[in-house]
Parts: structure tokens; C-alpha cells; sequence
């Protein structure tokens, strides 16, 4: 009978060493500033549990460069990502090297609801749990942070919609850490589609790792109507540095003196009353090669971005296959319709991006004047020669 007095009193000792403990710990979020490289631009958000005993972030988005199919699973949209765990000092000074800010909050938690979070991250960071199938808009770093708070609080959060912010859509609000004339710009405008172009609405925003700063500042309990955060603090401010910006590397220097590039050799052509053959393989190879690239993530991932995407109005893969036509000297007849057909959809194009249906890159503009003016070169050309 001593012995079970024992053990209970050993575990109640216990269970009131745990309790006292969770009263005093802080649950934060951490908001990382933006990095210089296109995987970072959008900052990072993590999770910190500081114990009497332990100071951990823990955070979502790792991914595996050292996985041999890595960049295969990255292409076909089935990455997985997973949740770990470091040292919050360690995390705090590798963030400093790289001088990015780092805000934190503090959140407003029972003591209940400290434990189960901690409990939460911590069995999420098992080997076994910790992988998830990564989606840049609905399943990332910071979505994750705020999903967790939902779930630990049992819905108990209400993120008060902020009208300083301008409505905007998906891709707005990723442009709004890209500069317009950068390649990570030009890309992701070129890769992902219309799917991209409605509006989000406010708490959609809270894909952004900003956002989660934003909305977690104005959230609110229900059951209190209290404020989620208690406190708020600054860890690290960035230095800020100047940017440079490489005008004649940009998408729209290249593409402006390829523009620049075909329309003289057209011109040249049509003093001549000649055809310069390569210059038309050349269009018809990349931009039937970029539609199929397009066609393939559109319908060959699992990337939900990719869909919908009207670049294929000017890169047209089916170019790839009609390409021998351009090597004859007289095409079968049925070319100038295409060639007809190439320049409407390259006037759909423009419909597009006015109603707003899709925004393209503006890096494109000085290459589309230019095919359009080709394609219409070439049925004047293969009408006369006729």
C-alpha cells in the first residue's frame, strides 16, 4: 500500500511540476523577413515554444535537396516537405547572418492550450508524421502556423479582416515581394496560370509569411474578444542595403533586343523580297517547345497553379509539329491559315490580359509585337509568292 502512495504522489508531483511549467511558457510566432534568393523572397514563419527548461522554433517548408528525386517530385508538383525543429538562438543568429528581420509574437494561450501546442508540434515532428505534400498557396510555412493556432485553439480565433489592404489577386500578392523585371518575376509569370488571377480573399492572404504578421497582430479570441497576441517585439531589424538591379540582365532588356533582333531581320526580308528560313525554325522550335512545357504542367503535375494558363496563346505547341513547314519553300496551303490562326491568338492574348483574365509577363511585350509582326510578314509573303 506504501508503495501505490508512493507512485501516486510521484506522478501527481509530476503531473503539478508540468502543469507549473506550461504557466510559464511563452508561445510565439516568428515572421522572417524576406531573403535574397527567389526561394527565400517571400519570408518564413515558425513557431516558438520557450520553456523554463527549452527554447525551440519549430516551422514547416524543409525540403529535401539531398533526395535523388527531388527536382523530378518538384516538377510534378508531389514534393514532400516536412516540420522540424531548432534551437531558437541558433535559428535567431542564422537569420542575422543572412540579415533578415525577424519579428515575434507573443500569443495569448491558456496554459492548456500552451501544452497541447507543444504536445502538437512535437508529436508532428516525428519521423513519422512530420512529411506533408507541400502547395505554395494552401499548404506552406505559413499557412501551417496559422492552421495550427486554429486547431490547438478549436477554432477559436477570428482574424479580423484589415481594410487598409487593397484587394488583390494571387498573383498581386506574390509580385509584391518580386521585383517586376526580375527572372523569379518573368518565371512565375510565365509557368503559372489564370488559376492565379482571381481575388483572394483576406484570409487566403495568410499564404504570405507577412500576413500571418498582419492578421495574427489583429486577431482576436471569440470566447474573450480578446487580443491573440499579448505582445510583440522586434528581435533582429535588417540593415537595409541598396539593391542593385542589372537593367541589361533583365527579361526586358533580352527579350527587347530579341524583339529588336527579329523585326530588323523581317524588315531586311521584306526589302529583299526574301525569307530568312532559320530565323522561322528558331520561332517555331522555342515557342512550340515553352507550349509544351506549359501543356505538361498544366495536365501532367499535380501543381494547382499551373492550370488554366493562357502563355499558350503565344507559345502554341503545336508549332512543334508544323515546324517542317517552315523549311519549305512554298507550304501546303493550309500554313497560311495557321499562320492566320497564330495571330489571332496572339490578338486573344491581348483581350486577356486587358479584361484581366490572366496577367502576363510585361518582360514579353517587346517579343509578342515582334511574332506578331512576323506572323503577318510570313502570310504576306507565302500569299504573294503564291
Amino acid at each position: 500500500m506504501k508503495k501505490l502512495y508512493l507512485v501516486l504522489f510521484f506522478f501527481s508531483f509530476v503531473l503539478i511540476q508540468a502543469q507549473n511549467a506550461y504557466e510559464n511558457t511563452e508561445i510565439s510566432v516568428l515572421t522572417i523577413g524576406p531573403g535574397t534568393s527567389l526561394n527565400d523572397a517571400f519570408g518564413h514563419n515558425g513557431i516558438r515554444v520557450k520553456t523554463p527548461y527549452n527554447d525551440v522554433v519549430y516551422d514547416y517548408g524543409r525540403f529535401p535537396f539531398s533526395d535523388p528525386n527531388f527536382y523530378l517530385n518538384f516538377a510534378r508538383g508531389k514534393l514532400l516537405y516536412s516540420q522540424g525543429f531548432s534551437n531558437t538562438y541558433a535559428v535567431i543568429d542564422f537569420y542575422k547572418s543572412q540579415n533578415r528581420s525577424i519579428r515575434e509574437q507573443v500569443l495569448d494561450l491558456t496554459t492548456k492550450e500552451k501544452q497541447d501546442m507543444h504536445a502538437f508540434l512535437e508529436t508532428n515532428a516525428l519521423p513519422q508524421n512530420r512529411e506533408y505534400l507541400y502547395d505554395f498557396f494552401y499548404d506552406n510555412c505559413a499557412t501551417k502556423i496559422r492552421d495550427v493556432a486554429e486547431e490547438i485553439t478549436n477554432n477559436n480565433i477570428h482574424f479580423n479582416e484589415i481594410e487598409t489592404l487593397d484587394k488583390s489577386t494571387f498573383r498581386d500578392l506574390i509580385q509584391q515581394n518580386l521585383y517586376w523585371n526580375s527572372w523569379g518575376s518573368f518565371g512565375i509569370d510565365i509557368a503559372l496560370g489564370s488559376i492565379i488571377d482571381k481575388q483572394a480573399t483576406q484570409y487566403q492572404y495568410m499564404f504570405l509569411p507577412k500576413y500571418i504578421h498582419s492578421f495574427f497582430e489583429t486577431a482576436t479570441l471569440k470566447s474573450t474578444n480578446t487580443s491573440l497576441v499579448k505582445q510583440s517585439n522586434i528581435v533582429y531589424s535588417k540593415t537595409e542595403e541598396k539593391q542593385e538591379q542589372n537593367f541589361f540582365g533583365s527579361p526586358i532588356f533580352a527579350f527587347g533586343v530579341l524583339g529588336i533582333f527579329m523585326l530588323f531581320i523581317t524588315y531586311t526580308d521584306y526589302k529583299k523580297g526574301n525569307r530568312s528560313k532559320w530565323l522561322d525554325f528558331g520561332i517555331f522550335l522555342i515557342t512550340g517547345s515553352i507550349g509544351v512545357f506549359i501543356l505538361l504542367l498544366w495536365f501532367a503535375t499535380d501543381h494547382t497553379a499551373t492550370a488554366n494558363n493562357y502563355n499558350l496563346l503565344w507559345a502554341f505547341a503545336l508549332n512543334v509539329f508544323v515546324i517542317g513547314q517552315t523549311l519549305k519553300a512554298q507550304p501546303k496551303a493550309w500554313f497560311i491559315k495557321y499562320l492566320r490562326l497564330l495571330i489571332i491568338l496572339l490578338c486573344l492574348l491581348t483581350f486577356h490580359w486587358i479584361s484581366g483574365v490572366q496577367r502576363f509577363a510585361f518582360g514579353l511585350i517587346p517579343l509578342l509585337l515582334a511574332l506578331a509582326i512576323r506572323y503577318i510578314y510570313l502570310v504576306y509573303y507565302f500569299t504573294k509568292s503564291r
